[in-house]
């Protein structure tokens, strides 16, 4: 996208988001109700790091392939027979066909329709039929090496699905170190690998009718509970609820009080680890841009935002549970409970940011202000935000680090 296909942000409206918060106003209703910035945004704030783009669980098997849209690129996500997953655009290298329509068991090659060019699941090329004229499967001046699949640069941790677009972010590991070191000292739980995904009791999808970053900006703070969450809030109540920052791009809340097993009886094994006198205390952070995270003694959950339109978002949610007796049929029952009390809380928060959406088309709304106490969290998201915009229209702010060795 250049710069003349939609009006330009000033860069004195970016310097005004990231103000000290009692002075500062948040993004303009551009960046969420113009459609020409989702472009933008895709090529210049989510590209740009690493973006949630699904759950490892959603590849049921090893030898398995699933096709998916990001905000209008063909991507396709392939779990080989090691059980590795890789993420790949999904188009043949030969003459650009779209490889893989529906997601399936795919054996041991990805084979094109249109002249069966085929890949193995590690994306090089194995085989190009009559490529040098009638059963001549090879020619002169043309070989199979470095004409395989452009692979997408990705990472799995807590069971999603990480990729970098641009391949100039700071490497995974780099990206990821300050929140998991901040759980590892939080809940003293040093594997999260022992949470385990449920046939049951598991996930589900929301479709909520505003721009990606309004669902973001709702999770940061707590400061709606009492009047959008009255049943979350009486078991994790706003007074016991705390901000939390985890790096430059990451902010969320944490309460000392989540007792929803007490309260539902819906009574789960627990991380053996999480300390005792912190069983009741869960944290929730917005991992920028498009991963939302909360973590409790009994469970885990993650929602990936899946930007479809600049005013239409796919929520997925999976929730992991503690080893393998959580997620057997004697757990079924806490385990919908604990479900279903999540989907009523993101559920509730669906006519807030579908509201916020409908009311960025009023001129009337110039960005807003903040709570300097509540609107810590939602604040720092803005500022971020203005950084990658910043960034991409007038390469000032030096946002982000250089890209690093992926480890």
């Amino acid at each position: 996208m250049t710069m003349t296909e939609h009006p330009l942000i000033p860069k004195s409206a970016l310097d005004k988001v990231r103000m000290p918060i009692a002075e500062a106003s948040g993004m303009p209703n551009a960046a969420y109700d113009d459609p020409s910035y989702f472009e933008f945004e895709r090529d210049n704030v989510l590209a740009k790091t690493w973006s949630g783009l699904l759950f490892a669980s959603e590849l049921l098997q090893p030898g398995y392939a699933k096709p998916i849209d990001f905000m209008g690129l063909p991507l396709l996500v392939v779990r080989d027979k090691k059980d590795a997953i890789q993420v790949f655009h999904n188009v043949c290298s030969h003459r650009g066909m779209i490889l893989v329509d529906e997601e399936k068991p795919i054996g041991n090659l990805i084979r094109c329709r249109y002249h069966s060019w085929s890949y193995e699941l590690d994306g090089k090329l194995k085989k190009t039929p009559h490529v040098g004229g009638i059963d001549q499967h090879t020619t002169e001046g043309f070989t199979h090496e470095g004409n395989g699949l452009k692979a997408v640069r990705s990472s799995v941790w807590m069971g999603i699905v990480f990729i970098n677009l641009s391949e100039d972010a700071i490497s995974f590991d780099e990206f990821i170190t300050p929140l998991r070191e901040r759980w590892e000292a939080f809940t003293g739980v040093g594997n999260f690998e022992l949470l385990k995904t449920a046939k049951t009791g598991g996930s589900t999808e929301l479709l909520v009718n505003s721009n990606w970053k309004l669902p973001v900006e709702n999770y940061c703070e707590s400061y709606h509970l009492p009047w959008v969450h009255p049943g979350l809030n009486s078991y994790s109540p706003l007074d016991k609820h705390y901000n939390l920052y985890v790096n430059d791009w990451g902010s969320g809340q944490g309460s000392y009080s989540y007792t929803f097993a007490e309260t539902s009886g819906a009574q789960l094994p627990r991380f053996k680890e999480w300390p005792a006198e912190q069983i009741k205390q869960a944290e929730y952070v917005s991992l920028y841009p498009n991963v939302l995270l909360g973590i409790q003694a009994d469970h885990a959950f993650a929602i990936i935002l899946q930007p479809l339109k600049n005013n239409l978002t796919n929520e997925k949610l999976e929730l992991t549970y503690v080893g393998e007796e959580a997620v057997g049929d004697e757990h079924e029952a806490n385990r919908q409970a604990v479900l279903d009390g999540w989907i009523q809380v993101f559920t509730e928060d669906i006519f807030a940011v579908e509201a916020m959406q409908q009311g960025r088309r009023s001129p009337g709304y110039k960005g807003g202000v903040f709570s300097p106490v509540m609107d810590g969290p939602t604040h720092h998201f803005h500022s971020w935000l203005a950084n990658c915009y910043d960034d991409a229209i007038y390469q000032t702010s030096n946002n982000r680090p250089d890209k690093q060795p992926d480890t």
